[in-house]
């Protein structure tokens, strides 16, 4: 036998290289993602890359059950990590085995895995739960709503919270898989595709997917009695509509809007390209609130959107968020003119197109409908401050402030910068500033100055003498079903 002789050196490198890290190089994750106007949503320390949530939910008495599996990657040596959640855990168990939790602070599920993850280590995390929605309350409210059939998880920015754990920050986008087990007559409506159901024991199962990455507050899940519509588009996409089927006089309106969810997805697709997920849709259950939302794949809208008639403006303004805030998300929360203001000027673009008032004739209007005293102008779109996410500022400012943009370089670059966008950021995230490196990059021209004033400066912006002095701008067709989404996101 020969014993192989190991220079000192070589036997200490050696040694090092088995050795892990100490228990001391192990810390706890972030509270929060480092988001200023939140700073306790989200989480650090680690990425979700997938969420499986298999849930049981009695309408009767609002009581949802359920089971999260975590799919993450730790992106420190981790010692404890949070998951933003409002209903009771029973257990949690990270790679199998049991860990410790506590509650802490408005959201805050403290976790404490057995072992501390070093960094890069995929794990998984399980969390059993139960709980009523509508009587959590965080923040000073809920943002589940109860139906007279069942209930809905829809709000912006905070809505998972309250059915299920994650790390809740648009940073961190994951798959879905979405299991829900209703009585029979109900059904249970979330984001993607159908992959399948089944009943048993008076029990009807629905399997959804969603393979792209999605924010948490895009997930929702709509459990009631609905009139479902199914179809495929031109390119083969499904698309799911729902009904709740007690609308009463709201139905016919809500039904011809959204219906017509498809020819506005087509159309939006000639202006941002092509459409980036794997279904299409939207909902209309019965609830109380006004506001409507860009659910990813399926957007929210409330009846009292169709009180006045049928809207397709609004149905406009939920479809282009999914290029412009579902595809393309946030950074951070002040990013959220990305989201707001494109999705409000798609709203103009559409009344260009059907003859019912040009981009340019709405920004007119609503310029003139703001005094240069009017405290509307002190909202900066760019960065408006948590308070003021969806001031009406953020939208139509925002608006005004595309055009601007369309009109320092002219059509030919300013739907090329439409369209790239999109494309050029797909299912990540970027922020304002990253939009105007991106413009001035696809125009040619400085317009760091056009920005800065449209966006950031609490004051109006100085227009066209040609616009000053031509007196009082008519009222465009398409104003007032427009101005009806006003408010769209005010609950929130």
């Amino acid at each position: 036998m020969y014993r192989r002789l190991i220079a000192p050196g070589a036997l200490t490198a050696a040694l090092l290289l088995a050795i892990p890290a100490s228990a001391a190089d192990f810390q706890p994750g972030a509270p929060g993602i480092g988001d200023p106007y939140y700073p306790t949503y989200g989480n650090g320390g680690y990425d979700v890359s997938h969420y499986d949530l298999r849930l049981k939910y009695q309408p009767k008495t609002d009581l949802l059950e359920g089971t999260a599996t975590i799919l993450a990657s730790s992106t420190q040596d981790l010692s404890r990590f949070d998951l933003d959640f409002g209903l009771t855990a029973s257990e949690v168990r990270v790679n199998g085995k049991k860990a410790a939790f506590a509650k802490s602070g408005e959201q805050e599920l403290e976790v404490t895995p057995a072992a501390g993850l070093p960094k890069g280590t995929p794990f998984t995390v399980v969390v059993k739960y139960a709980g009523k929605p509508s009587e959590v309350q965080l923040w000073g409210f809920t943002s589940w709503q109860r139906t007279p059939d069942g209930g809905i998880g829809a709000n912006e920015p905070e809505a998972a919270a309250w059915w299920f754990p994650s790390n809740d920050h648009p940073l961190d986008k994951a798959t879905y898989d979405v299991s829900v087990a209703v009585p029979d007559g109900t059904q249970a409506i979330s984001n993607g595709t159908l992959q399948s159901q089944s009943s048993k024991l008076g029990w009807t199962r629905f399997n959804w997917r969603s393979s792209h990455p999605q924010a948490t507050y895009l997930s929702t899940l709509a459990i009631g009695k609905f009139d479902i519509t199914t179809d495929t588009t031109a390119d083969g996409l499904p698309v799911i509509n729902a009904y709740s089927k007690d609308l009463g006089a709201n139905e016919g309106a809500a039904k011809a809007s959204v219906e017509r969810t498809a020819e506005v997805a087509e159309w939006l697709e000639s202006v941002y390209g092509k459409y980036p997920f794997e279904a299409l849709g939207g909902y209309v259950p019965n609830v109380p609130s006004s506001f409507a939302l860009e659910t990813q794949t399926r957007p929210f809208y409330s009846p009292k959107q169709f009180a006045n008639g049928s809207n397709v403006s609004v149905v406009v303004h939920e479809l282009a968020h999914q290029w412009y805030g579902d595809s393309v998300s946030v950074r951070g929360w002040k990013d959220i003119w990305i989201n707001e203001g494109f999705a409000r000027y798609s709203q103009w673009l559409w009344s260009e197109k059907e003859g019912e008032g040009t981009a340019q004739e709405l920004s007119d209007y609503t310029y003139a409908q703001h005094p240069a005293d009017d405290a509307f102008w002190t909202v900066k779109p760019g960065d408006p401050g948590a308070e003021n996410q969806f001031d009406a500022a953020v939208y139509d400012r925002g608006a005004m402030a595309i055009q601007a943009l369309r009109n320092a370089v002219g059509d030919k670059k300013f739907f090329k910068i439409l369209k790239g966008w999109p494309q050029a950021h797909a299912y990540g995230n970027a922020s304002v500033s990253d939009f105007v490196s991106y413009a001035e990059k696809v125009s040619g021209k400085p317009l760091a100055s056009l920005f800065d004033t449209w966006l950031y400066q609490p004051t109006r912006p100085a227009v066209a003498s040609s616009l000053r002095s031509a007196g009082a701008p008519a009222q465009p067709r398409s104003w007032k079903s427009i101005a009806a989404t006003d408010g769209i996101h005010g609950e929130h």
